[in-house]
């Protein structure tokens, strides 16, 4: 039995990319589908290059019984947010309790919470003079980053750091560890259920 996964993505979707190249061809874990609240994002065209069916979301829509009805007449076992904006709702936290993955491009509970993602983050990092940042793996629920973390990571913030600086430096973190802690810790799950 191989292990489903619906990512969730907002954006241009470097690390939904990154999971779809770790899963491709891994024994126990798939990448099924691919969720996207933004017609015509990157992340779309990556999901096309490795030929995995998409959903474009609309608004609200998670929070809806044929939305989640959809998820496990897929066979849907855990959802990978890669860069989505939306929040989830509390009906598909419930559907999905302890199997729903973030990445958040800062070191929790420090910049965490609405309206702190991407470039927003980084921008903060930087002036508020941080000496260090990094990402967080988090498990979700009904509160803005507020899931138990799984893990994190630390890089250095320089002085002379722009926030596209610090961006790039998060984002080769990201694209280090997440796939591999997401495979550890739903191998680690499913192993114990």
């Amino acid at each position: 039995m191989r292990l489903k996964l619906a990512i969730f993505a907002s954006g241009g979707g470097s690390n939904a990319l990154q999971l779809m190249r770790k899963f491709k061809d891994h024994p126990t874990i798939e990448v099924s589908w691919l969720v996207c609240n933004v017609p015509g994002a990157g992340a779309l065209s990556h999901a096309a290059e490795f030929q995995i069916p998409t959903y474009v979301l609309a608004q609200g829509e998670a929070k809806q019984e044929d939305f989640i009805k959809q998820l496990k007449d897929r066979g849907i076992d855990a959802l990978i947010l890669a860069g989505y904006l939306w929040k989830i709702p509390s009906a598909l936290v419930a559907a999905y309790p302890d199997k729903i993955i973030n990445i958040h491009p800062a070191l929790l509970p420090a910049y965490g919470g609405k309206g702190m993602f991407g470039m927003e983050v980084h921008k903060a990092v930087v002036k508020n003079k941080e000496k260090q940042t990094g990402l967080t793996i988090h498990l979700v629920n009904e509160k803005y980053d507020e899931g138990r973390p799984l893990f994190q990571a630390i890089c250095p913030v320089y002085p002379e750091d722009t926030a596209e600086a610090v961006a790039t430096r998060v984002l080769a973190l990201e694209h280090q560890y997440f796939g591999q802690i997401i495979e550890e810790y739903l191998l680690s799950v499913y192993q114990r259920s």
